[in-house]
């Protein structure tokens, strides 16, 4: 044992009694403030009247403008040594030879880590494996001299300094035996593709013969569409700090999975769950790419090692040779009409790359799979495996690239009809969903579309293309359809804590990505109890707090509101149990009362109320603590549940040279019950602007002899800035869901989907040209 560890050995443990390791996220809220507008379906409960639903600023963000929110690149221990990685430069084969000679003589060096010398480990549980499984690949990490793809981390290189782990770890060489890889789409769909599978079923379905309707068809699109790899750029690196304090792992991550990764870590390392604590309770930005990696592994294998704590961030470009993003894909779209527009035929299959042991299909053809009533209808997907890092969840998986195809050939549909877009589309509504048959929870779209064309002004298009033009701008305008899955984890829980001086904490293994996460359920908290916001603190972002929450699938505000409420109707019958006898609600039940000014009151007799303080002071107690699970998610199992979003885009495309300008953009959305309006807005416009990028500027380039990244930097993968972005308008039906926590269904990924599409059937109508390979570059349009 080295002496910095065993003089820390059980310290961990100890702070967590004391609590200064254990409180991930806490954030005290801001009083709200006076007149805040509210959504439809907002329940007003005097203290904590109209806070859902209400457009309430950041609770956190005077922290983060202060530069006082600590990030997991920014955690410090003593003795503390920065690590970066070496990486393989070729797509398979052997390790012959390591040379790290030059790296142990460069200045700081501390401890360098390779395949010869790593602690033994378990290979990583991918997704789904396990219900605390979150690994992006099953590969064994660094345990053997097998190279799997190009970029693959070989080395890491610990010392004093980040600019001195970084110099030494570009001394690094090694040697390789290559053996052949398939590093090319057309190679790996000539080798032969598989049918990919999705929940242990393959994805392939087939309702009636729709070959044979879309050959009959009035009216068919029939057309293949090409959409490209695309790399996570999240504005903060991948980073973790790890410490041993004797065989207990401390992590500081940025993190969208903290328990997931607490057992990964533990699975992988051979530990205990409860000897790995890890928080993460700032993130910036993750959009599916921060959960369980390689880098965590590294950092907490090579500090074991070297008896040193450790901070490893990724650069920019080891973030895309090690995290993986969006797979390419091809896709052919079959759409067949009658003559009134009804479809009578739905085709939607394809191949997307893929490696053997990735969780995370692209599964495109999602989107199809309810989105339109069809007389017939026919789904496959194929994967064609390559050798490269396997590619990872990125904001609105398959759905993304797939609404691309649906709605551009929805389009191509109306355009060979002579029919508004719009009503087309209104008039293949399903009734029911159209694979299940299950009724739809709520389902407002045509309201949405309708309310949007309104405020968009969509009467003004000129449906004939290149008839509008100002100088040298031909101007466009498009529509597009988007969807995302209802989801709510069955693993969500909460902790509800009481106290006799009326405040309340709340402790849930949640996170914040950026999202509003902790404004969001400070909010639902505050309203559940009827208490101000100044009066509820929440605690999160850690692996030691109730709860298995990923911040997944746009899932984590249902599955952390149903366990919110959940916590609440228990603390009410357990504050039941100690009224006095001569207290106003003494005989009630919990049908009788409802949370009112800080207290409880009979629900038909505001009058008869008493505050927590009150009970609990006369009760004798500090505080009243309670846990709670939100149940499993039997809703989702009765109803087809979805969030939708139409989605407007204006263009103005340059004749002479090609250049693209979105200059208007508008999505308006049926989501249910919006929580809070503010964050709500700002999660629908961060949608629209990647995809924008999605539509218009991001290709990760791959050298297909070597399956090496050729653009890995923002300097040459670009994804939009400032002068690429318009003012972008939000409007949302603000329907609730009878089915749904609080009304409330997903909306972080919504606004992705529909709105590439959105843009091409506007270039559509601008040019004239119908372009099927994303992103839109000026070539395909000169």
């Amino acid at each position: 044992m080295n002496e910095w560890s065993s003089s820390k050995r059980g310290d961990l443990s100890r702070r967590r009694m004391l609590g200064v390791v254990g409180a991930g996220v806490v954030v005290s809220a801001l009083p709200s403030r006076s007149g805040a507008a509210t959504r439809p379906g907002a329940q007003a409960r005097t203290a904590g009247e109209g806070l859902v639903g209400a457009p309430l600023p950041r609770i956190e963000g005077p922290l983060k403008v202060r530069g006082a929110a600590p990030y997991a690149a920014e955690f410090t221990f003593a003795g503390m040594v920065y690590a970066a990685l070496a990486f393989s430069t070729i797509a398979k084969g052997r390790i012959i030879s390591i040379d790290t000679g030059a790296a142990e003589a460069a200045p700081g060096f501390v401890h360098v880590m390779t395949h010869v010398n790593a602690p033994r480990m378990r290979p990583m549980m991918p997704w789904a494996s396990s219900e605390k499984a979150a690994g992006n690949d099953a590969w064994p990490i660094m345990q053997d001299d097998r190279v799997r793809w190009n970029g693959q981390p070989i080395a890491v290189v610990l010392a004093e300094t980040q600019e001195q782990a970084d110099h030494a770890a570009s001394l690094i060489s090694a040697t390789y035996e290559e053996e052949p890889a398939t590093t090319s789409f057309a190679q790996a769909k000539a080798n032969g593709t598989e049918t990919a599978v999705l929940g242990g079923q393959p994805v392939h379905i087939e309702i009636g013969d729709a070959e044979a309707a879309l050959a009959a068809a009035a009216v068919s699109v029939d057309a293949t569409f090409h959409t490209p790899y695309q790399n996570h750029n999240a504005i903060e690196p991948h980073a973790v700090t790890v410490a041993w304090h004797g065989n207990e792992l401390e992590v500081h991550d940025a993190s969208q999975s903290v328990v997931h990764n607490a057992w990964s870590l533990a699975q992988i390392l051979g530990i205990e769950e409860h000897q790995v604590h890890v928080t993460s309770p700032y993130v910036g930005g993750s959009f599916g790419g921060k959960f369980m990696g390689m880098h965590q592994v590294l950092a907490a294998a090579s500090s074991r090692l070297s008896g040193r704590p450790v901070r490893l961030t990724l650069s920019r470009a080891g973030v895309y040779r090690l995290v993986g993003g969006r797979a390419l894909t091809e896709q052919r779209l079959a759409l067949g009409a009658g003559r009134d527009g009804r479809f009578v035929a739905l085709i939607h299959t394809g191949t997307s790359t893929h490696t053997p042991d990735s969780p995370h299909p692209e599964l495109a053809q999602f989107v199809s799979y309810s989105s339109y009533a069809t007389g017939t209808l026919k789904i496959d997907l194929q994967w064609a495996h390559l050798d490269m890092v396997a590619n990872a969840a990125m904001r609105a998986p398959g759905e993304a690239v797939g609404s691309f195809a649906l709605e551009s050939a929805v389009d191509e549909v109306a355009v060979a009809l002579g029919m508004d877009p719009i009503e087309l589309r209104i008039r293949n509504e399903p009734q029911a969903d159209p694979l299940t048959g299950l009724p739809f929870s709520s389902r407002n779209i045509v309201e949405a579309w309708r309310a949007g064309a309104k405020r968009f002004g969509w009467e003004r298009r000129n449906p004939t293309p290149r008839a509008v033009r100002q100088g040298d701008w031909l101007i466009g305008m498009g529509c597009g359809a988007g969807s995302h899955m209802y989801a709510r984890e069955s693993g969500g829980a909460a902790r509800l804590t009481l106290t006799k001086h009326g405040t309340a904490t709340i402790d849930i293994a949640a996170h914040d990505a950026g999202m509003g996460t902790a404004t969001v359920l400070t909010q639902i908290t505050a309203d559940q109890l009827a208490l101000r916001l100044d009066q509820v603190r929440l605690r999160a972002a850690d692996s030691a707090l109730p709860g298995v929450v990923p911040g997944i699938g746009s899932s984590q505000t249902t599955t952390a509101a149903a366990t919110i409420i959940a916590a609440q109707r228990k603390a009410v019958a357990e504050l039941l149990k100690l009224l006095r006898r001569d207290s106003p609600l003494a005989g009630l039940t919990a049908d009788e009362v409802t949370p009112r000014d800080g207290g409880l009151a009979k629900t038909d007799d505001p009058a008869r109320h008493e505050s927590y303080s009150s009970i609990l002071t006369r009760a004798r107690r500090d505080e009243l603590v309670v846990e709670a699970t939100g149940g499993n998610p039997t809703e989702s199992e009765q109803y087809s549940m979805y969030s939708y979003a139409a989605v407007f885009c204006e263009v103005r495309v340059n004749a002479v040279t090609g250049e693209i300008r979105v200059s208007r953009l508008l999505g308006s959305m049926d989501c249910g019950r919006v929580v809070n309006a503010r964050t709500a807005a700002g999660q629908f416009r961060g949608g629209m602007v990647m995809a924008i990028g999605l539509a218009l500027t991001e290709e990760t380039l791959y050298d297909e002899r070597t399956a090496r990244i050729m653009n890995p930097s923002l300097s040459e993968y670009h994804v939009p800035v400032h002068a690429d972005v318009p003012e972008i308008d939000v409007i949302w039906t603000g329907i609730p869901d009878p089915q749904a926590p609080l009304g409330a269904r997903g909306i972080g990924e919504l606004s992705m989907n529909g709105t590439a599409a959105a843009i091409a059937n506007a270039v559509h109508n601008a040019t004239g040209t119908r372009v099927r390979r994303l992103p839109i570059t000026l070539d395909q349009l000169l």
